[in-house]
Formats: C-alpha cells, structure tokens, sequence
C-alpha cells in the first residue's frame, strides 16, 4: 500500500516538474527579455522597462521555477537572465556585459 501511494506521489511530482520546466522553456522562449529574479533588476530597467520579470520569492510555484531553470542551465542561483532566448546568466554576468558595453545593444536587438 506505502509503496503503491509512494509510486503516485513521485509520478504526480515528476510530470509537475515536467509542467513547470516546459512552462519555463516557453517564456525564455517567447519574451525577449526574460529574468527569473528573487530581488533586483534595476541594470535591465535602466535599459528597458519591457522585461518580463518573475519575483520567484512572490511565487507559490517559486522553487518549482528556480528548480527548473537550474535543469535549463545548470545555474542555481538567480537572478537568472535571458536574452532573445540566449541564457546570459546571473548578476554578474549581466554587469559584466554592462561594463563591455554590450547590454545595450544585445538588448535593443531583442525589441
């Protein structure tokens, strides 16, 4: 009987996780600019204020979302930030393209 209810939970588990991750692969895919965030944005909104942001901390299915963009990835930690598809990584990666003087156009080439 535990292992029957057992087998259902991990089945139910799995395909919301399956949901969630093609969910995730839908946006980075269908917004141009796209940050999974727990906090900041504010180098992106000096740009653009077009950017679709989740604040994964004011989410119910939050964990569920960081979780799959680590399977996207490979990269646990948010922010975690997409351009017109292209993973472009975390905070630091972003100021680093801030500094190269890339942001803007990588981001003006989205819209």
């Amino acid at each position: 009987m535990i292992t029957t209810v057992f087998r259902r939970y991990i089945s139910i588990s799995n395909m919301a996780k399956q949901q969630t991750i093609e969910r995730v692969q839908g946006l980075i895919k269908s917004k141009p600019i796209f940050i999974a965030s727990k906090a900041t944005k504010s180098t992106i909104s000096e740009i653009t204020k077009d950017a679709y942001i989740l604040e994964l901390d004011e989410l119910d299915d939050g964990a569920d979302i960081q979780e799959a963009l680590f399977e996207i990835t490979g990269q646990k930690t948010v922010p975690n930030v997409f351009i017109k598809g292209e993973h472009i990584g975390g905070n630091s990666d972003v100021q680093a393209l801030k500094s190269s003087d890339k942001l803007e156009s990588k981001i003006k080439a989205a819209l």
